[in-house]
Parts: C-alpha cells; sequence; structure tokens
C-alpha cells in the first residue's frame, strides 16, 4: 500500500464467530489507515467494496470529526435533541442556541456576574 497517503491495507474478511457468522454473513471490507496527525492506526470496517480504500479512510475520519462536533453541541449548546429533522429546522436551532449562549454571556459579563470563559453555554435554566 501507500506510505504516504496513509493507507496501509485493503483486505476483504469475513466474520467468523459462532453468532456473528450467522448474523452477518456477507464479506467485509477492512481499511487500514495511519493517520500522521495523531499517531494512530485506524481501522474501518465497512460493506462498501465500490469506493476506493482510501475514500472509505477519509470519510471516517470526517465522520468522526463530525461526531465530536454533534458531542460539542451537546455539552455547550445544551441541545439534547433536534426538534425536526430538516437542514433549514437542525440549523435553525442550533443557530437560536448559539445566539442564547453569546446572550447570556454579554448579559454575565456586563453585569459582572461572574468571568465568562470558553465554556459559557453551559448555565442552568
Amino acid at each position: 500500500m501507500e506510505k504516504t497517503t496513509g493507507l496501509r491495507s485493503d483486505q476483504t474478511i469475513a466474520l467468523t464467530g459462532v453468532q456473528t457468522v450467522d448474523l452477518y454473513p456477507d464479506p467485509l471490507r477492512r481499511v487500514r489507515f495511519y493517520d500522521e496527525e495523531t499517531k494512530r492506526f485506524l481501522v474501518f470496517l465497512t460493506n462498501n467494496f465500490v469506493l476506493p480504500a482510501l475514500t472509505i479512510a477519509q470519510l471516517y475520519k470526517c465522520r468522526w470529526q463530525i461526531e465530536l462536533f454533534f458531542r460539542w453541541i451537546k455539552q455547550h449548546l445544551r441541545i439534547k435533541a433536534f426538534f425536526g429533522t430538516s437542514e433549514n429546522a437542525v440549523k435553525t436551532q442550533i443557530w437560536v442556541a448559539m445566539a442564547t449562549c453569546v446572550l447570556v454571556a454579554i448579559v454575565k459579563k456586563r453585569l459582572s456576574l461572574e468571568p465568562v470563559s470558553i465554556q459559557f453555554c453551559r448555565f442552568s435554566a
């Protein structure tokens, strides 16, 4: 495999466990990737045999960033669930939560209630 891209292996595997072979008999693709930024090996399992292995690794790596972003939203903007499922509904709810946090931070600063920190959205309703 190409060491310059981070791709280390692209394999077709089959699950062989007592229960797993019955629950998922189809072959899987195992892509092994070295992430230069984190200095870690990442292994991805997929049933997609169409896309190139490097594309699979890049997609999963981006997916992790999306997961971290949503975790940040849940922790800092106090959004536990989205009220709507459309793109517009999700964007609107995020913008409202962000605007609320900024307004709370401004009020806290002007009233000298407590220092405003990077986690200024962690407040009790």
